[in-house]
């Protein structure tokens, strides 16, 4: 059997769920490659695989076939400038950099890999895949959308850039699944800073931001101190025969990889029902509880790094990252904000988190 060798940046809570979901792929029952792992990371935090201290270590000796970086968002930079030279397949936490990184650095480091792609997962729902290859099959166009995307990260212990890491999966998703290569334009944005996190007193924690896909507006509400986990994108398309058609996508709710799709129109009154996809019910094996979407990108990675088999979803690769993250940083330096909130006007107590389905 042919081997993989796969090299794991960062063993946190992303870390942790790529590892199994390599694990759930190896070997005969999973992709018919035999996968071997290791990780690097500033500390030694379990034993059942192998550790490296220093990056360059571990390229020197494990000699991986593909790196992930999972590293908490503010070290993406520095991991991802430490692979210069590397040559073989990166697939990387979103978003790419942070606000003070330096982009041309990153993009030089990366010039000589074999393949880059971001961990834009939600294009892996069979929600979302249905309505970008329903829109292009009926030949619609874009005429106005809307994502509220936003999760509770209140009092979260790990260190986060901020709102831009949650708003780039609604960004890259009305992106995504419009007809065209039109990219998004920024025209507004608004946001709000707090110590919600323990990376600062004054983190931007919500954006709402007004933009076009062609000539098409669109809004954006995102936020990391919504509270419930709310993630969904509504678009109007009109048809060829002038017609509107609607479409609604919820993500992740009421669980990780639980999402629904309808499209449909309106006829005299009537609501005709065009598409539907509902994954809400769908009977998941315990051990890929929350990993369903991230497993299907893994696997398209190994498929493409061991058969040079294109993806099932096409990879955001670095040219679109780079874009993406240009966008990110705009969107940061350009906000008008209200704060910062306070939170913890008294200090915190930041403990272990239990509940990882609420920080997902």
């Amino acid at each position: 059997m042919n081997k993989l060798k796969v090299l794991i940046a960062g063993m946190g809570y992303a870390g942790s769920r790529f590892l199994t979901a390599l694990r759930s792929l190896d070997g005969p029952q999973g992709i018919g490659v035999h996968l071997e792992l290791a990780y690097h990371a500033r500390h030694e935090t379990r034993e059942d695989i192998e550790y490296f201290a220093s990056l360059k270590q571990a390229l020197a000796d494990f000699t991986p076939d593909v790196v992930i970086v999972a590293v908490t968002d503010s070290a993406h930079a520095e991991i991802l400038t430490g692979l210069a030279g590397y040559e073989g397949f990166v697939l990387a936490e979103k978003p790419l950099t942070s606000l003070q990184d330096d982009l041309d650095v990153v993009a030089t480091s990366l010039e000589h890999t074999q393949g880059f792609a971001l961990d834009l997962v939600e294009r892996y729902s069979d929600a979302t895949m249905a309505l970008r290859d329903y829109v292009r099959r009926h030949d619609l166009s874009l005429v106005r959308a809307h994502a509220t995307w936003g999760k509770d990260r209140i009092n979260d212990h790990r260190p986060t850039v901020g709102v831009t890491s949650e708003v780039i999966h609604s960004l890259d998703l009305l992106r995504w699944v419009a007809p065209g290569t039109d990219a998004i334009a920024v025209r507004d944005v608004v946001g709000v800073t707090s110590d919600f996190s323990i990376s600062g007193e004054a983190v931007l924690d919500s954006v709402a931001l007004t933009a076009t896909v062609g000539e098409a507006p669109v809004t954006v509400y995102s936020s990391f101190t919504n509270i419930t986990r709310q993630r969904t994108v509504d678009c109007t398309f009109r048809a060829p025969d002038g017609r509107l058609v609607y479409a609604t996508a919820i993500y992740d709710t009421p669980v990780w990889d639980a999402d629904y799709l309808r499209i449909w129109r309106r006829e005299q009154g009537n609501e005709e029902t065009l598409c539907e996809i509902d994954t809400r019910r769908d009977q998941v094996p315990d051990h890929l509880r929350a990993i369903v979407k991230l497993r299907r990108l893994v696997a398209d990675v190994l498929h493409y790094v061991q058969r040079s088999e294109a993806p099932q979803v096409a990879f955001a690769d670095l040219t679109e990252s780079l874009q993406l993250q240009r966008l990110l940083n705009d969107i940061e330096r350009t906000a008008h904000v209200t704060g910062p909130a306070r939170y913890f006007p008294h200090g915190r107590d930041v403990t272990t988190e239990v509940d990882w389905e609420r920080l997902g």
